[in-house]
């Protein structure tokens, strides 16, 4: 069993504690989600249980925790290692040798585990999660999902009675995902294995967990249930909830399936879907004949495509089939090997970057490439003066349609991952960018945060300006984008209108397209608004 007992934590230097007067207990073979919004203490809480919180991260704490019966205030991570298991939510931070079968024997060589003990257990996890085909690979050739697994796996050698995993699909795309939830819930059920998570997108989730942590921030108690009983008192709730609490339906459905039923008796005018405003037909980005490869592996095969002023375009796709690579190539971090790349007439090839990042915006999967200034307000301030921009203008509206109004003299680098991301996101945008590039920008964010992304994402097609985002977020591209283009190993798939994409696809689809599989209902607001 788990117990927290009145846990209270800070961390260094900060103003007031992330954990207050925590108190809440997890029973063995429980399989436990737990959510709130950015920045409330999710993986913190998550870090206690195996010590890293307050050994790692320094910092103050108070009240007493309790895992299967060892302390981790008092034991060292090393020795917590053996009871629980963690996995980051980026996997690569967590690796150390090349080949996955290194990987999955490293925790268990620290430990001195026999050699006929550590084969046997290596073959068990291999069979467990399904990976008995990478034994071989080098980990820097696996998609994001099999880098997930193989995470997981390496802490499993060890045999942990507990896995924690810190939003274990945030950078996964939809049928990634589903495997490596469809594993955690096998390895719950067949083996009994107590199982807490955190992740922001429930649509995913919900269906799988026994229990529901809310955690509402610092000072507030957390609210405990089943998830449709904790998912009917919360703000943050995935669309298919969203739509049965504005619709009343009882028993609140969790997927799909359940909510079919429901679905068969709404009754909805039969009109034509509201048109997205068109964009202009001036093209604003050309790309011909595009092709690069990466250490001899061809990462995007013959792109040709045009984008317009004003379009509103998401880049979709498994992990790996070129998305991140052509966002670098449109923004000119990278050099077509073949082709080219033409930004406002500009090639990419010819253009120095210092003139693209005049008019062009762009934040990478990782916040912390664009983080280095003392506190999240200097950070706009630093993009401004780069830019030749008036010092201050702006700021505090992007700072609070980012609901970082209260972050503004915070160190950038002590916030959670959900909030790095928006302050990265915050920063490009006090350059004013005519064209928004923008890849991952959802990890970490909650649904409230998401909404508001999408509002500004309107916002400035509205002033005529142009976005394109990498994203796996399906639920973000239905609220928000004109074009859906889906890449297929480094070759483009699919590319059309969001509606007809979507109402097309299996995976790549919203949860209520896929409910009512009709290319007028791509969101929670599209259904309502047609109800008598």
């Amino acid at each position: 069993m788990i117990s927290f007992r009145h846990v209270t934590y800070s961390y260094p230097g900060a103003n007031q504690p992330v954990l207050q007067d925590l108190s809440l207990e997890i029973e063995d073979g429980e399989f436990v989600l737990v959510v709130g919004k950015s920045g409330a203490g999710k993986s913190t809480f998550l870090r206690c249980i195996n010590g890293l919180v307050p050994h790692f991260y320094g910092g103050t704490i108070g009240g007493t925790i309790e895992v299967q019966g060892q302390n981790p205030i008092l034991s060292s991570p090393r020795e917590m290692s053996a009871l629980v298991g963690f996995v980051f939510q980026d996997p690569e931070a967590q690796f150390v040798t090349d080949t996955v079968e290194a990987e999955l024997a490293f925790a268990m060589e620290n430990h001195n585990v026999p050699q006929a003990t550590m084969r046997k257990r290596v073959e068990e996890v291999l069979d467990q999660l399904n990976i008995a085909h990478l034994r071989h690979r080098r980990i820097s050739t696996l998609s994001g999902g099999e880098k997930q697994r193989v995470a997981i796996a390496s802490v499993l050698t060890l045999e942990p009675q507990v896995l924690v995993l810190d939003e274990p699909t945030s950078q996964l795309d939809p049928q990634a995902a589903e495997e490596v939830l469809t594993a955690l819930q096998k390895l719950n059920a067949d083996l009994g294995l107590t199982i807490i998570l955190s992740e922001h997108r429930l649509e995913r989730i919900v269906q799988y967990a026994d229990r529901l942590i809310y955690l509402p921030g610092a000072g507030y108690p957390p609210i405990e249930g089943t998830p449709r009983e904790v998912l009917s008192k919360i703000e943050l709730a995935p669309p298919l909830i969203q739509l049965g609490r504005a619709l009343h339906w009882e028993p609140l459905p969790l997927t799909i399936k359940e909510a079919r039923r429901f679905a068969r008796q709404l009754q909805l005018s039969e009109r034509t879907p509201a048109e997205r405003p068109k964009p202009s037909t001036s093209p604003e980005i050309i790309i011909e004949d595009l092709w690069y490869a990466s250490n001899g592996h061809p990462a995007l095969r013959g792109i040709s495509l045009e984008i317009n002023q004003g379009e509103r375009v998401a880049i979709m796709g498994r992990n790996g089939s070129g998305k991140t690579t052509l966002l670098k190539q449109i923004v000119g971090l990278l050099s077509p090997q073949r082709g080219r790349v033409r930004v406002r007439g500009l090639d990419t090839r010819h253009t120095p970057l210092e003139e693209l990042i005049k008019f062009v915006g762009y934040v990478p999967q990782d916040p912390n490439a664009l983080l280095f200034a003392d506190s999240v307000k200097e950070e706009l301030l630093f993009t401004q003066r780069n830019h030749g921009l008036p010092e201050g203008e702006g700021i505090d509206e992007i700072l609070r349609l980012l609901s970082l109004s209260e972050l503004a003299e915070a160190y950038p680098r002590d916030l959670s991952v959900g909030e790095r991301q928006r302050v990265a996101l915050a920063a490009i945008l006090a350059a004013r960018p005519e064209i928004i590039v923008l890849d991952e920008p959802t990890r970490g964010l909650d649904y409230l945060q998401k909404k508001a992304l999408a509002h500004y994402l309107e916002e400035e097609r509205a002033k005529g300006h142009t976005v394109i985002l990498s994203t796996h977020d399906v639920e973000l591209v239905a609220a928000s984008v004109d074009r859906v283009i889906i890449l297929g190993e480094g070759e483009i798939v699919v590319d059309g209108s969001t509606r007809e994409v979507m109402t097309h696809s299996m995976v790549f689809s919203s949860q209520v397209n896929k409910l009512l599989r009709d290319d007028r209902y791509l969101t929670v607001e599209d259904v309502l608004r047609d109800l008598p």
